[in-house]
């Protein structure tokens, strides 16, 4: 007897569509950028066919490009900071409600997503402007009219309020997984409130403040909308040098060259930071 064809698995089966997506819809977007970072550009007829490493050469080796790109982790870090300090208690009070208060903070936690983040940066800039409302309340209390558009400060609030959510979600999550036995286990034994937060809470819920962590800083270290529209032209981030290089100075291969090297940094400090969190969290608990 001819033994039986051999079968694929059916995972395999069942994951293909999904796969073909995935590949179709972000790798293919991926490798061309990739593939037209490598073209030469000639000021008077444009891109070109040929091969060259020059734009990347150019980037890493010029302080303008580097100052720029420091800058953007700079403000993706401390974005990424300040969610994690105020989503972390937020998600744990949040946790902590009953019915039907529950559903409506959780509710109000994820009304920002349902605004536009253009629409958001424009009301951060009527807010924080010349004649904005806070400049206002700063004149009445005597201490004058204040620049508060244009800088890292005015950029870091807009995004902590636009990633906020992303943080909270995850970490109420991991929250909703953990049982509150354990918690009233280390109050009965003496511990205090945030010895019991601290000590026992915390990381068991440290997955969710890894992944929350990670979303942020992607997502911030990437944003174009809020640094474009609250930073300005002087304030420049990297999102904001692929948009002048793509239809300001046309000219694509530097700007695709921009977009690979942040796609890459992007992915070393993401991933170092999940190598750094995660071994802690697997000697913190065993």
């Amino acid at each position: 007897m001819s033994a039986a064809p051999a079968r694929l698995p059916t995972p395999l089966i069942l994951s293909a569509p999904a796969a073909l997506l995935f590949g179709a819809l972000i790798l293919t977007p991926l490798v061309l950028t990739a593939l037209l970072s490598f073209n030469e550009f000639e000021h008077a007829t444009g891109r070109t066919h040929g091969f060259t490493v020059a734009h990347y050469a150019s980037v890493l080796s010029d302080s303008y490009y580097l100052e720029i790109f420091l800058r953007t982790f700079r403000v993706a870090a401390l974005a990424t900071a300040i969610c994690v300090v105020i989503g972390v208690p937020e998600a744990y009070i949040l946790s902590r409600m009953r019915n039907p208060w529950r559903s409506v903070f959780l509710l109000v936690v994820l009304a920002p997503l349902l605004v536009s983040v253009v629409v958001r940066a424009f009301g951060w800039s009527m807010l924080l402007g010349p004649e904005g409302p806070v400049n206002a309340a700063l004149m009445a209390l005597g201490f004058g009219r204040m620049r508060l558009l244009y800088s890292e400060g005015t950029v870091i609030v807009a995004l902590v309020h636009v990633m906020l959510p992303f943080m909270v979600i995850p970490v109420w999550t991991s929250l909703q997984k953990l049982d509150p036995a354990v918690e009233q286990a280390a109050l009965s034994f003496g511990a205090s409130r945030a010895t019991a937060i601290v000590r026992v809470v915390a990381p068991q819920i440290l997955p969710g403040i890894l992944s929350g962590s990670l979303i942020v800083f992607g997502l911030s270290a990437s944003a174009f909308a809020i640094p474009g529209l609250l930073g300005g032209r002087r304030l420049k981030m990297v999102a904001t040098i692929v948009y002048d290089q793509y239809l300001s100075d046309l000219n694509w291969p530097m700007g695709a060259a921009v977009a690979v090297l942040l796609l890459a940094a992007n992915l070393i400090v993401m991933l170092t930071y999940h190598r750094v969190v995660e071994g802690h969290y697997r000697r913190r608990l065993g």
